[in-house]
This record gives structure tokens, sequence and C-alpha cells, in this order.
């Protein structure tokens, strides 16, 4: 199933020192309503499913319900990114009415007050359980968001249990790529070493719960959950340029939203086009991958991290820097 996710807005209530999209402010050149409405309609002809409106926080654009109730109309499976704390019974009941399918919301501790600093807003914790309550009211499945950083290491499976307690249908775990302004809080991210023993605790605690688990940003868990010998319904690990991509606010098309390389503008060129002609892309089906990410048996599902592989090496094409998984040789 072909995914893709719009940055609807740069507009943001909070002020996450890990942004990728070093969301604040409205740009002034964002996508207007019948621009947007065009992009949905190339997105359904180019044979794209699940629709991510993520952001920024995309319940702070006006259009939002209107865009999302016209996605529903035209066959895509519209789905919501938040930060959560804007949700209440109002714009819950709208969600539904726009035909929302489910919402993925962002939660970085069981504590509230590390939430909270985290994310730049006293009292979001609270206001993100709220959240949840509001959504199983009206129907919409929702799913926890975690990106994984050193202070909140130690809580993988407390968060995951948490999830479960709360009625998430899902659990995922994100693993910061240093872009945006993540790229000047790097000091906070993981080691590889621990890296991989994250993964190792995520797969083996999936076994525990009946909700869904999936490290995001790690590609190797699928070889870990391999190696582990743990069954997994997920058969990619990297889906950027295969199966995923994303559109930013003002129309730029980038293989996912960490590596951030242009391969075109959806107020310039039809998306369709761009998604099936760009040469960024094609290399990246093609599994043109360098050093050990080409030679390595999982290379065609797990993929690497291709925006870790642009980050520290400059080449999107190269090996995952981050990968520790042995016995990797066809």
């Amino acid at each position: 199933m072909n995914i893709i996710s719009w940055n609807s807005t740069n507009k943001c209530n909070l002020s996450c020192p890990h942004c990728y999209r070093n969301a604040g402010e409205d740009l002034g050149t964002e996508l207007n309503t019948n621009e947007a409405k065009k992009m949905l309609d190339q997105i359904k002809a180019a044979n794209f499913h699940l629709m991510i409106f993520s952001g920024g926080e995309p319940l702070l654009r006006d259009d939002i319900f209107e865009l999302m109730a016209y996605a529903s109309a035209i066959g895509l499976r519209p789905v919501l990114g938040t930060g959560g704390g804007l949700i209440n019974s109002n714009s819950a009941q709208k969600l539904k009415k726009a035909g929302v399918l489910a919402a993925g919301i962002s939660l970085d501790s069981v504590n509230p007050e590390k939430h909270d600093q985290f994310r730049g807003e006293k009292g979001l914790f609270n206001k993100v359980e709220n959240s949840f309550a509001e959504l199983k009211k009206v129907g919409i499945p929702f799913q926890t968001h975690m990106t994984v950083m050193d202070w909140n290491l130690a809580e993988l499976e407390a968060m995951i249990d948490y999830s479960v307690q709360v009625g998430a249908k899902a659990a995922h775990i994100f693993f910061m790529v240093p872009t945006g302004r993540a790229a000047y809080i790097e000091e906070n991210a993981i080691t590889k070493k621990e890296y991989q023993k994250a993964i190792e605790r995520i797969m083996k605690k999936s076994k525990e719960v009946e909700i869904e688990v999936k490290p995001v940003c790690a590609p190797q868990f699928i070889a870990t959950a391999d190696q582990l010998e743990i069954k997994t319904r997920f058969q990619n690990g990297c889906l950027a340029g295969a199966s995923y991509c994303i559109i930013n606010p003002v129309g730029d098309v980038q293989p996912c939203a960490y590596l951030d390389l242009k391969v075109g503008n959806v107020r310039e060129n039809d998306f369709k086009s761009i998604w099936e002609n760009s040469e960024i892309l094609n290399k990246m089906r093609n599994l043109e991958w360098k050093g050990k990410c080409g030679s390595c048996k999982y290379g065609k599902n797990c993929r690497g991290c291709r925006a870790r592989a642009y980050y520290y090496s400059g080449d999107y094409l190269e090996a995952d820097p981050f990968c520790s998984i042995k016995n990797t040789a066809f």
C-alpha cells in the first residue's frame, strides 16, 4: 500500500527541539485550498491510498477538515498526525465527520513533566490524554508516537504498556534522525550500541502485547526480528521512495521527512510524474545501496535508513552508519 504524508502547514503550537520541519510560523507560501485539492487528486491518480495529514500542527489549518473530507470523498484514506493538544470534543467530531480513519499522537514520556518540558507546553500531557478520550467517544482509533532520546530510552517498555492501557491500537517508536532542529540536539541522540539494543527491546516487548508495535526510522528491526525469531507483519523497514514519500507545506516532494532531498514540486509538475520519474526515487527503488547495505542479505527488505546515511555521509545510497547487524552477507 502506498502511503504519503503531507506537511499541511508549518504552523505549530509547540516548540519541540527535535522538529524536522523547524515548525512554528506559517511559511507564507503554503499550498492554498485549491492547490491542495489538486495535489490530492494527483496523489489519488498515482495510486496512493493512505493520506497522512501532518504538520507542523495540521489542526491549525483553517481548511483542514474540508481537505480531509475531500481526500475521503475521492477515495483516499485520511489519517491525522498531531501533537494532540488541540483535539477536543468539537474537533474530534469534525475529524469523524471528515472521514478521518485514525490518528497518530505524539507522546514521548509516561512522565507528564518530562513530556511537557520536551514539547514546550505545560499541561500538554493532560491534553493528550484528553484527546485519547475524545477520539474514543467518536470511534476514531489512535496510536502513540514516541521519539527515542537519551533521556527517555529507559521508558520504551513502559510507553508500550501505557499505550495498551489507554486503548491505543499501536505504539510506534521513532528513532531521531538529525535533521531540521534535531541537528542541534544530536548530543541527545542515542548511540549506535544503544540503538540496536533498543530495537531488540522493542521487538521482544512486542511479543508480550496484543497491539501493534513498530520501530520507525530503525529499519534494522526487520533483521532483528528474523534473528530473534520474532514474527512481525511488516515485510519492509525503510519505505522511503518505494511506497512512501512526503510533500512539505510549499509543495516540495521528498523521499521521507528526514531525507531533505527535493525531487520535485507539485506546483511545477504533476505528482504522478514526479513519483514515477524521479532519478533519486528510482535509484532507491532499484536498491542501489553502497557499502555494507549493498552486500547485506536483508538489504532488499531492511533498506537501511537513507536519511541517516545522507546526514552522516552526504550520500543517500551509502550504508546506514547505525547498523550493527552481523552475518549479513548473501
